[in-house]
C-alpha cells in the first residue's frame, strides 16, 4: 500500500492529478523536442531557444527559410510574439505539437515568430502566466528602434537587455503582432488590456485569439448542453488559485470588466472560433462587443465549421487545419 504522500488531493482529468505530497502528474500532452537550427524537415524552418528573464522565462524563435541567419540581412518580416494554449497547466512551449505547429505557420507565413514558455499551475498559479506574457512583450519590444533603451520594467528592476540577434536583424516592428490559441488567445488579450495603460498600443499591429479560453457563471448561447461545461469552470477555478468565473481576466464582458474599446492593440484583431467547440461562443461574443465597444480598428471573425477545440494544433495537416493556417497567415501579412 501506499503512503499518505501517494494519496492523489486533487484531480484534473484528464489534464493532472496533485498528490498530497505535492507531486504534479500530468496525464496529458506531448514530448518536449529539442529545436531545429538546420531547418525543420518539413518546412525548413530554422528554431532556437533562448533565455529572456532566467530561471521564469525563456522561448523558441522560428526564422523561415525567406531569411538568412548567416548573410547579411536585407529583408525584414513581420514578427508574432505568439502564446501557447493547453489550460495554462500542461505542454510546453518546447512539445512536439507546438513545434510543428509554429512552424508550419511561420513557414506559411514568413514570419519571424517568438513562442513565449511561461510558467504553469499549479506550481505557479495566474497571474504567473500573465507577468511572464508581460514581461516577453517588454523585451520584445526593447529590440525595436523606436523602443530601444526607452522601455522600464515596473515589477523588476533586473529587466534583461541582452537582446537576439534574429530578431535584431529580421523583424519588423512596424508589423508586429501577438496571438494565441485557447489559454494563449486569454493571455492576448490581458496583455493588449494592459498595454493600452501602458501607452504600448501603437507598438502593437494586430493581434490573433484563436479559439479563446473566456468563460462566465451565465450560461451563453449552446453551451448550457455541452458535456465539457464543468471541466471548463474546474480548470479556471484551479489555475487561478480559486478566482471566480466572472474574475475580469477570464469574462472580459462581465460588469465589472473594463470596456473593450482600451484595448492595447492598433489596427487589426482577428477572432477564430470553431463550430464544434463549446468556447464558440464567447469568442463570438468578444467579437461582436470588440465592434460596438468603440475600439478605433478593423476586427474580424473567422468560423471553421465542424471542428473541435484545438483542432487545428492537434491535426494540422487536415484541410479545415491549412485553411485556419492560411487565415493566420495572411492576417500576419496586412
Amino acid at each position: 500500500m501506499g503512503t499518505t504522500n501517494d494519496e492523489i488531493a486533487l484531480e484534473l482529468l484528464p489534464f493532472l492529478c496533485v498528490y498530497k505530497s505535492g507531486r504534479v502528474e500530468r496525464l496529458f500532452g506531448s514530448p518536449t523536442v529539442p529545436p531545429s537550427p538546420e531547418g525543420d524537415p518539413q518546412t525548413g524552418v530554422s528554431s532556437k531557444d533562448i533565455d529572456i528573464s532566467s530561471p521564469s522565462i525563456s522561448a523558441r524563435l522560428y526564422l523561415p527559410t525567406t531569411a538568412s541567419t548567416t548573410a547579411t540581412p536585407t529583408q525584414k518580416l513581420p514578427l508574432l510574439l505568439y502564446f501557447r494554449g493547453s489550460a495554462f497547466c500542461i505542454e510546453s512551449a518546447f512539445s512536439f505539437i507546438h513545434q510543428r505547429y509554429i512552424s508550419l505557420l511561420s513557414a506559411r507565413a514568413s514570419a519571424l515568430i517568438v513562442s513565449i514558455e511561461y510558467r504553469i499551475a499549479p506550481e505557479h498559479p495566474l497571474p504567473a502566466a500573465y507577468h511572464d506574457s508581460w514581461e516577453a512583450l517588454l523585451w520584445l519590444l526593447s529590440h525595436s528602434p523606436q523602443e530601444q533603451g526607452s522601455l522600464t520594467n515596473s515589477s523588476n528592476a533586473d529587466h534583461p537587455q541582452q537582446l537576439d540577434q534574429w530578431i535584431l536583424d529580421h523583424a519588423d516592428f512596424d508589423r508586429f503582432f501577438t496571438g494565441g490559441d485557447s489559454a494563449g488567445a486569454n493571455i492576448v488579450h490581458n496583455v493588449a488590456m494592459r498595454a493600452r495603460s501602458a501607452g504600448l498600443t501603437s507598438r502593437i499591429r494586430g493581434m490573433f485569439l484563436s479559439q479563446p479560453y473566456f468563460w462566465g457563471s451565465t450560461r451563453i448561447g449552446f453551451e448550457a448542453g455541452r458535456p465539457d461545461v464543468d471541466l471548463i469552470s474546474r480548470i479556471w477555478v484551479f489555475v487561478s488559485g480559486g478566482a471566480g468565473l466572472d474574475d475580469p481576466n477570464i469574462n472580459p464582458l462581465a460588469e465589472e470588466a473594463p470596456s473593450l474599446g482600451g484595448l492595447g492593440c492598433s489596427k487589426f484583431v482577428l477572432v477564430c472560433v470553431a463550430g464544434d467547440d463549446t468556447l464558440k461562443e464567447r469568442g463570438k461574443a468578444y467579437y461582436e462587443e470588440l465592434k460596438k465597444s468603440g475600439w478605433d480598428g478593423e476586427v474580424d471573425l473567422f468560423e471553421v465549421e465542424g471542428e473541435k477545440h484545438g483542432f487545428h494544433g492537434l491535426d494540422p495537416e487536415c484541410e479545415n487545419s491549412k485553411l485556419m493556417i492560411g487565415r493566420l497567415a495572411s492576417f500576419l501579412n496586412q
